[in-house]
């Protein structure tokens, strides 16, 4: 077992096997290695000044692939065998590359705050190889901010890009060295001894669950995307960690059977280029889920876990009546979710054990599914009202149905009573209507920043017509198909 993590930044080499472990990742390049160009401004994941290149090696081993993350909610621990790349580390031999200098000819910074983000941001678009155009730009710089410039000059910038120009960062940084370095490293998990507590980085779910026994109040990260939000804001103090970005295998997504089984580890954006074209409603909520640079890291496990009444992905779970699968050394058992929250950012989870997959029955041919989420703003914003609604058609009856609403209530709920108001009636407007006054009569919502308890009643109501509008195909841009 290593007693020390090692990353590199920029290409160079560094272990680490002291306090700075458990401290951001920002601050770690700010402080103690002089990396200055990536900022800390929201501190919660939200800006994208602070976004930095990761490059982790590819499930064959053969190459380092690169995505973008937040620094500021990112820790060292997460980056053992991984090479982190700022915003300085893409220059050409000490130039502008042709990214950064597209971002000046371009007009594309004022303040300078949020610019190497952005700029970190592009340059990863170019390594994905995805287009430049103005559809993907402004998806995939959704989480980045900027208050001064406004986006038409980065954009411009971004369209002005030519990818052919632009060296990869396999050619900046060659790979062998680091994989080989990384290969050799992986034979063995990392437990370090730090004044904050311990911190074991597993390689496998026994290592996991052993430590997890050991340590039942250790906190549990993997994506750290809520975990570094709440750190920043003094709300929860650094102690013994159990990180699981390195377990072998945790990660794997698999249909078998007409099952989708994710793996605790899986991050939303492997998700979602899964589920892309196999469940498309499901992938429509997940592209609003955050920003790329927190899809790169956050994981349905732990949005799950979290017990959130306003977590995206719960309501489509709900409805397809998902198992999660837990194990600890006492061995493993499968929860319905159904059964899985006990409160307000509760769960059955008990203190020796961890989520290590979760298995969703997929759609049959005569059932649809339709999935909503209501938010002040389309990108990066928290829900006010999310809703999931699965059905099963007999021609124009509906057989059967479940309703999960979200952000009205202490847990995402089932609305069991609304429910009754259509099975067995005819697909139709009126039926709808019903459904949606008496899932209204069923839920005592609150008031806050994000609406009014009377706004969340009336959403539910409409959220429920627009489905069957939908549906119906009053629409004709919306599928009904599912995949």
């Amino acid at each position: 077992m290593r007693d020390y993590l090692v990353f590199y930044v920029n290409g160079v080499k560094h272990t680490l096997n002291d306090d700075a472990a458990l401290g951001s990742l920002a601050d770690l390049l700010r402080e103690r290695l002089g990396r200055v160009g990536t900022k800390i401004v929201c501190n919660e994941g939200d800006c994208g000044s602070c976004s930095v290149l990761v490059g982790r090696p590819s499930e064959d081993g053969k190459q380092l692939v690169y995505q973008t993350l937040d620094a500021c909610i990112a820790f060292p621990f997460q980056l053992d065998r991984a090479h982190v790349v700022t915003v300085e580390g893409l220059l050409d031999q000490g130039n502008l590359s042709p990214v950064q200098d597209a971002m000046v000819q371009c007009h594309g910074s004022q303040c300078g705050f949020c610019t190497p983000g952005f700029v970190v941001a592009l340059h990863g678009i170019v390594e994905s190889e995805a287009s430049l155009t103005d559809e993907a730009l402004r998806y995939e710089l959704s989480g980045n901010l900027c208050r001064c410039t406004g986006y038409v000059s980065i954009l411009a910038a971004g369209r002005s890009i030519n990818p052919a120009k632009v060296a990869r960062l396999k050619q900046k940084y060659p790979e062998h060295a680091m994989l080989l370095d990384f290969s050799d490293l992986a034979k063995e998990p990392v437990q370090l001894s730090t004044q904050r507590g311990l911190v074991m980085v597993p390689r496998t779910i026994q290592q996991a669950v052993e430590f997890r026994a050991a340590y039942p109040t250790a906190t549990i990260v993997s994506g750290a995307t809520d975990y570094g939000v709440l750190r920043n804001h003094g709300k929860i103090q650094a102690s013994n960690t159990l990180c699981l970005s390195n377990v072998h295998d945790f990660s794997a997504i698999a249909i078998q059977d007409d099952v989708l089984t994710i793996g605790g580890g899986a991050t939303w954006r492997a998700i979602e280029k899964f589920v892309e074209h196999r469940i498309p409603e499901y992938h429509a909520i997940l592209i609003r889920f955050g920003s790329p640079q927190i899809r790169n890291a956050g994981t349905l496990a732990g949005n799950l876990a979290t017990g959130s009444p306003i977590a995206d992905s719960v309501p489509f779970h709900v409805v397809t009546q998902t198992e999660i699968e837990l194990r600890s050394v006492r061995g493993s058992r499968r929860v319905a979710i159904a059964d899985f929250y006990r409160g307000y950012r509760k769960t059955v989870i008990a203190d020796d054990e961890l989520i290590v997959a979760i298995h969703t029955p997929l759609p049959k041919p005569n059932e649809r599914i339709k999935l909503y989420k209501i938010s002040k703003r389309r990108d990066m914003d928290i829900s006010t009202v999310t809703l999931g609604i699965w059905l099963s058609l007999d021609g124009e009856r509906v057989q059967d149905v479940r309703l999960a609403l979200g952000g009205v209530g202490p847990t995402v709920m089932r609305m069991s009573e609304a429910e009754k108001c259509l099975v067995g009636r005819t697909f139709s407007e009126s039926a709808f209507r019903e459904t949606g006054l008496a899932a209204r009569q069923a839920i005592s919502p609150w008031s806050d920043v994000r609406g009014g308890a009377e706004y969340r009643l009336q959403l539910v109501e409409n959220l429920l017509l627009k489905c069957f509008y939908e549906l119906s195909g009053s629409n004709p841009n919306i599928a009904i198909s599912v995949g």
